[in-house]
């Protein structure tokens, strides 16, 4: 086929020359950005209450230990009122225990009356453990239990507490509810390393391991790539999808990535060297299969039947047909093929 210099020109074609290399296949799967489960707290209340305040809001960082609500709880006012009342049981135990037993070193009680003052004591003692015991199961910490030994007062305030370090993602309390243990009230998200959640087709599984390092590529950052590992893969197929569950552990330092963000996994193949490979722009369907137009000198050029492989990204592997070096059209290859048409030009054998 000849076209003169100001058709070429007019046609604004492009050659690329057939180049030898390295080629490395890699595949992409959807994917969402999740909270790191391992790092993740769901904060309840291990006593029904009243929510008297809430300091946090959705989307808020915190830190370790930050107050998050302050509830007020009739029940746990009742277990201090139990713990006061059983210590103050056993001061009083006590001193008689004492007593007594003064008294019966010099004689002056019987061995009976003495051995009384002991087990009533002894309970007394039981008695502080267990309601110290149920203090603690209701999440009451030991500074606050030293304040009611010291001050013998009841506040009967549960505060929830940031567990660690993180943002908080889910927030479900509002002032002057009465919450119950069931409830989830917040849930708080170390942020700084996530999850992103993929599904590998069935036939793609070959290209994927575990411990494999991969591209993440986020809709919100088209031009930013997050490097991650593949931590997980599922040891049986969706059998509606066909496809694997992937997890991909990704650090998330700067906080760019946040849950239900839309991603791409980006899994590489191991490179194959001396690979002929052209641009994937240069291939056209031909009537008898897959052309593409060689320039043989400035203004002529060949239509040639080619046998393709692989692809990747912009470029295919060619298997048969092109020789290394030699120039292929890679834009105005369109017109050449309306040209070929046109004319019935068949490609070179």
């Amino acid at each position: 086929m000849h076209l003169k210099r100001d058709e070429i020109a007019r046609a604004r074609i492009e050659v690329h020359p057939v180049t030898r290399g390295e080629f490395r296949l890699y595949r992409e799967f959807p994917a969402t950005v999740q909270p790191n489960e391992n790092e993740l707290a769901e904060v309840t209340s291990l006593i029904r209450g009243r929510v008297v305040e809430v300091y946090v809001d959705f989307g808020q960082d915190v830190k370790k230990g930050e107050l998050l609500a302050l509830l007020h709880s009739t029940e746990l006012g009742l277990a201090e009122a139990s713990y006061l009342k059983a210590t103050a049981k056993l001061h009083e135990a006590e001193l008689a225990y004492k007593r007594a037993r003064d008294l019966h070193q010099h004689r002056a009680v019987s061995l009976a009356e003495f051995q009384k003052r002991e087990a009533e004591w002894r309970t007394a003692r039981a008695e502080v453990r267990e309601a110290r015991n149920r203090l603690e199961l209701l999440g009451v910490q030991e500074e606050e239990i030293r304040r009611l030994d010291h001050e013998q007062t009841i506040r009967a305030d549960v505060p929830l507490r940031a567990p660690f370090a993180g943002r908080v993602v889910m927030r479900n309390i509002t002032r002057g509810e009465v919450v119950e243990t069931t409830q989830k009230l917040f849930t708080i998200a170390d942020l700084s390393e996530v999850w992103v959640i993929g599904n590998v087709p069935e036939k793609d599984v070959q290209f994927i391991h575990k411990d494999q390092s991969v591209e993440v590529v986020a809709a919100a950052y088209p031009h930013a790539v997050f490097a991650g590992t593949i931590t997980y893969l599922g040891d049986v197929l969706d059998p509606a999808t066909r496809t694997m569950r992937m997890r991909i552990t990704v650090p998330n330092p700067d906080k760019l990535l946040k849950p239900e963000m839309f991603a791409l996994v980006r899994a590489y193949a191991q490179p194959k060297s001396g690979v002929l490979t052209v641009p994937l722009a240069a291939v056209q369907s031909g009537s008898s299969g897959k052309i593409v137009f060689v320039q043989r000198d400035e203004e002529q050029f060949e239509a040639r039947p080619v046998k393709l492989g692989e692809e990747s990204g912009d470029i295919v592997v060619v298997v048969d047909g092109l020789q290394e070096g030699e120039r292929v059209v890679t834009k105005g290859a369109f017109l050449l093929k309306s040209e070929a048409e046109k004319f019935k030009i068949e490609p070179a054998r």
